[in-house]
C-alpha cells in the first residue's frame, strides 16, 4: 500500500500512522481538510451560506445610529 499524501511504501502492520506512513504525513492530509481543500460532495444544505457563524463581515457604517 502506499501513503495517500507522498505515495512511498506503507508498511501495515505495526503502523501507529496508517494508512500513512509517518506523523507528517498525516498532518499535512489533515490540513487539507481543514483548509477544506478536500471536501465531501452533496447537496447544499438550505440556509447555509457556507460562512462561520460569527465570522461574517459588517460593511463599515452598518448599524451605526444616524
Amino acid at each position: 500500500m502506499k501513503c495517500p499524501t507522498c505515495n512511498k511504501p506503507v508498511d501495515w502492520k505495526d503502523n501507529a500512522h496508517r494508512p500513512f506512513c509517518s506523523e507528517r504525513c498525516k498532518l499535512v492530509d489533515l490540513s487539507k481538510w481543514v483548509s477544506e481543500e478536500y471536501r465531501v460532495p452533496g447537496k447544499p444544505i438550505p440556509g447555509d451560506t457556507g460562512e462561520e457563524e460569527g465570522t461574517r463581515e459588517v460593511p463599515p457604517g452598518a448599524g451605526t445610529e444616524n
